[in-house]
């Protein structure tokens, strides 16, 4: 189960049987991320304590961590789980042990990171929105509760009530910009290419465009951007959860969590996030923060 691959809109895939895939890291025009510390990188284990999968998300206080919903995915198997905070959390992973000596990712906390760039997340401390994979509205948000506190200087921060609804209403939609964040692949190949695919497990950044708030696929549930052009990048697998931050790349205001892509089996198709602006979904994870 170490290499599996998780795929949102599951139902999705299997009903419609086009091109959208998970999205689980960097691509394109990146840089390591340095701004965002609250950013993680999140392992979920099943029942036995197996690692399953891995996501990215962000704290919103020392408790409260955001991710997808379908990395949250409690009727899947998720029951435990565990977030590294270091910008380079899996960089030293070995393939032959399976394991990062340096952080202990993707098994435990080293030595001296527990409640400081590590944290455990117990059973019954993951929740999702009712997570149900159905495009448009997914309900592909989740919330995890760290059992230890990570004291950090900034947190993210939460968006007003629909604080996207008026952005792709003029021509200049494509001049919105939004930086994503998250760990995994950076370059994904073909079963056939002998080359393999890439991560380098680490937090990485890149700017995006807005392409649509309105299609079919988005409905106002979604934020679908572009990475593709000059100076730009976007998702891939290993990214699900991670924040969307509306602005460059020292924004804190987090209005999506990475979802999905179309078009995305090789990371370079169209992304899509979940809006966290959307009033109940917004209400919702609130509710953690009271």
């Amino acid at each position: 189960m170490r290499n599996k691959l998780i795929f949102t809109v599951f139902s999705v895939i299997a009903i419609l049987a086009i091109a959208v895939s998970p999205v689980y890291a960097i691509t394109g025009n990146y840089v390591e991320d340095f701004e965002h510390p609250y950013v993680g990188l999140v392992a979920f284990y099943d029942a036995e304590g197996e690692f399953i999968w891995r996501c990215s998300g962000a704290l919103l206080s020392p408790t409260v961590f955001l991710t997808a919903g379908h990395c949250a995915d409690t009727e899947g198997g998720a029951v435990t789980a565990r977030i590294w905070f270091q910008q380079d959390a899996g960089v030293n992973y070995d393939p032959a042990t399976e394991l990062d000596p340096v952080t202990g990712y993707p098994e435990y906390c080293a030595a001296g990171t527990l409640g400081v760039t590590c944290a455990t997340v117990s059973e019954g401390n993951i929740y999702n929105f009712d997570y149900t994979g159905h495009i448009p509205n997914t309900h592909d948000v989740g919330i995890l509760i760290l059992d230890q506190p990570i004291q950090l200087a900034e947190y993210g921060e939460l968006p007003e009530a629909n604080q996207l609804s008026t952005l792709d209403t003029g021509s200049g939609r494509h001049e919105v910009i939004f930086t994503v964040s998250g760990y995994g692949l950076t370059t994904r190949t073909t079963d056939q290419d002998p080359h393999p695919n890439l991560s380098f497990r680490e937090r990485l950044m890149a700017e995006a465009t807005l392409v649509n708030l309105r299609s079919a696929w988005n409905a106002g549930f979604n934020l679908q951007t572009s990475g593709n052009g000059a100076g730009k990048g976007g998702t891939c697998n290993g990214d699900s959860g991670g924040p969307v931050f509306l602005g460059e790349f020292e924004s804190n205001l987090i209005v999506g969590v990475t979802s999905f892509g179309i078009g995305n089996l090789l990371c370079q198709g169209t992304d899509f996030a979940y809006r966290i602006d959307q009033p109940e979904v917004l209400a919702w994870i609130m509710s953690f923060l009271d």
